[in-house]
C-alpha cells in the first residue's frame, strides 16, 4: 500500500458529534459562532479564496495564523491553508461532515505540518492536542449544548 508522505504526518481527528449537519455546519463557518469555541477571528467566510488570520499567545509566544478558503462543499466540506507569518511552511485543514442519522461525523485532517520549522512549538503532538481539545471539546461541548437551549 502506498501512502503519500504528507498523509503520514496527517493529523487526523474524528469524532461523532450529537448534533444535526446544519448545526455542525453553522458551527464551522458562522464567525459569531467560531467565535464561541474557535478563534477570535476578525472576519470568516466560506467563500474560496477568503483569507483570514488570528493571533494565538501560548506560553509567552504569540502565533499569527494566516489562511485561506481552498474549498467549500456546503454542509459537507471546508479546507483552507494554515501558515504563520513570518515562519515557512505551509498546511491545509480539512473539516469533512457526514449524518449519522440525527448526529454528525466529524473528520478534521491537517496535512503539511512537516513543512514548518523542527522546533518544539511545531511539534506534531502539539497540533494532535490542541486539535483534539479543539473538535473533542470545545466544538463538541459548543454544538450539543445548543441542541439543549
Amino acid at each position: 500500500m502506498t501512502t503519500k508522505h504528507d498523509l503520514a504526518e496527517a493529523v487526523v481527528i474524528e469524532r461523532t458529534l450529537n448534533a444535526p449537519v446544519a448545526r455542525v455546519w453553522s458551527a464551522l463557518t458562522d464567525v459569531d459562532q467560531m467565535r464561541q469555541w474557535y478563534f477570535d477571528l476578525k472576519e470568516f467566510k466560506p467563500d474560496v479564496g477568503f483569507e483570514f488570520e488570528f493571533i494565538v499567545e501560548h506560553e509567552g509566544n504569540s502565533y499569527h495564523h494566516l489562511c485561506k478558503v481552498t474549498e467549500v462543499v456546503p454542509q459537507k466540506k471546508i479546507a483552507y491553508t494554515w501558515r504563520y507569518k513570518g515562519e515557512p511552511g505551509d498546511s491545509l485543514v480539512t473539516f469533512e461532515l457526514s449524518a449519522e442519522g440525527d448526529k454528525t461525523r466529524l473528520r478534521l485532517t491537517h496535512t503539511g505540518i512537516e513543512t514548518f520549522p523542527k522546533t518544539p512549538a511545531y511539534a506534531r503532538k502539539n497540533f494532535e492536542t490542541g486539535w483534539t481539545q479543539i473538535i473533542g471539546a470545545e466544538l463538541k461541548k459548543f454544538v450539543e449544548s445548543k441542541e439543549n437551549k
